[in-house]
C-alpha cells in the first residue's frame, strides 16, 4: 500500500497529503489486525486447555467408597497395619508384608532409608492406594469399609512441603478449619510457637505470605503447617518427615512445637531426622519394606543394629556441618 502510494505521488496521481492519510490509515488497520493474530493465539490455546480439562474430568478416580461404606467415628483411635503387600507398579515391591500398630495416644515414629516405603504408609493411610494384600484397620474397622471423606476428616498431616496460598497468614492457618473462632486460631498460634514471628511483621495476620509462600523461611512454613493441623482438631496426626528441609537452629525451634502437635492424638511419623523421635513411644526401622527393628531410642542404640547405624550417621554429618560452619565463622 505505501509503495503503491509513493509510486502515486512521483507519477502525481497523488499528493504528499493523501500519502500521509494512507499510511495513517494503513497504521489504524495494522494494528487491530496485531492484535486479532494475539487474540487468535489465545482462543487456539484456550481450547487445547479445555480439551485438556475434560480430559481430566472423565477420569475416574481409581479409590472408591463402598456402596455401604458408612462414616468413621472415633476420638483416639487405634491405628493397624496388618499384614500389608503394596507396590506401586509390578517390577518394585514397597511393602512386603507389613505389620504394626499405634495405641490410641501414642507416639510411634518410623525411619529407614530413603526408599524404605515410609511415605508410603502415609498414602495407604490416606486411602490414596489401597494395599494389594492385607489391610489397615482403625479402632479395628477395615479403612476400606468407611467414605474417603470421614476418614480423612479424622486425620491430620504436617508434611515435608507445606502448601501456602498467595493470601493471608491468618487465610493460610485457618484453611485447617474455615469455621474456626478467632480464639481457636490464637491458641493454635502459641501452640505452633508461632506468636513471636507474627508480632514481629508490621501486618501481623493480614501479612501475604506470596505464591506458595516465598516471603517465609522454612521453619515460619512449617510452624504455619503445624498450626494449620493443630486447628483441624484431627484425633490422628501424621509428621511426613517434617524437619527433614530445615537446618539444625530452625529444628530445635520447631521441636517443641511438634511434641505440642502430638499431645493427645494417636501420631505416626515418617522421620528422616531421628533427633525429632528419641521421645517416640516406639520406633520401628523399614527396610525393604519390612520392619527389621523396633523399639525405644534408648533400647535400639544398645542394639547397635541398623537404627545405631541411621544415628551415627546423622551425627557424624551433624559434627562435620558445624565443623565447617566453625571453619566458615572463622
Amino acid at each position: 500500500m505505501m509503495a503503491n502510494a509513493a509510486f502515486g505521488v512521483m507519477n502525481g496521481e497523488m499528493t504528499i497529503g493523501d500519502f500521509v492519510l494512507i499510511n495513517a490509515f494503513t497504521m489504524q488497520i495494522f494494528m487491530p489486525l496485531n492484535f486479532l493474530g494475539f487474540v487468535y493465539r489465545e482462543i487456539r490455546g484456550s481450547l487445547a486447555n479445555i480439551d485438556k480439562l475434560f480430559d481430566l474430568l472423565s477420569q475416574a478416580p481409581a479409590i472408591k467408597d463402598a456402596e455401604d461404606a458408612t462414616e468413621l467415628t472415633c476420638a483416639n483411635p487405634a491405628i493397624r497395619f496388618n499384614n500389608v503387600h503394596f507396590a506401586y507398579n509390578e517390577n518394585r515391591q514397597i511393602l512386603n508384608g507389613l505389620s504394626f500398630g499405634v495405641p490410641p495416644g501414642a507416639k510411634v515414629a518410623v525411619v529407614g532409608e530413603s526408599g524404605a516405603g515410609k511415605s508410603t504408609l502415609m498414602k495407604l493411610l490416606f486411602r490414596f492406594y489401597d494395599p494389594q494384600r492385607g489391610n489397615i484397620t482403625i479402632d479395628g474397622n477395615n479403612i476400606a469399609s468407611h467414605t474417603q471423606q470421614s476418614l480423612r476428616s479424622h486425620i491430620g498431616i504436617v508434611p515435608q512441603d507445606t502448601v501456602l496460598f498467595n493470601t493471608t497468614l491468618l487465610e493460610n492457618i485457618r484453611y485447617g478449619n474455615p469455621d474456626a473462632s478467632d480464639e481457636e486460631i490464637e491458641q493454635v498460634i502459641r501452640l505452633a510457637h508461632l506468636g513471636t514471628f507474627v508480632e514481629s511483621l508490621p501486618d501481623k495476620l493480614e501479612t501475604t505470605v506470596g505464591e506458595r509462600g516465598l516471603k517465609l523461611s522454612g521453619g515460619e512454613k512449617q510452624r504455619v503447617s503445624i498450626a494449620r493441623a493443630l486447628l483441624k482438631g484431627a484425633p490422628i496426626m501424621i509428621f511426613d518427615e517434617a524437619t527433614s528441609s530445615l537446618d539444625s537452629t530452625s529444628e530445635r525451634a520447631i521441636l517443641s512445637a511438634l511434641r505440642n502437635a502430638a499431645k493427645g492424638h494417636t501420631s505416626l511419623v515418617i522421620a528422616h531426622r531421628l533427633s525429632t523421635i528419641i521421645d517416640a513411644d516406639k520406633i520401628l526401622v523399614l527396610k525393604n519394606g519390612t520392619i527389621v527393628e523396633e523399639g525405644t531410642h534408648t533400647y535400639l542404640l544398645e542394639q547397635g543394629g541398623e537404627y545405631a547405624t541411621l544415628w551415627q550417621a546423622q551425627q557424624r554429618e551433624d559434627d562435620e556441618a558445624s565443623s565447617d560452619k566453625d571453619v566458615k565463622g572463622s
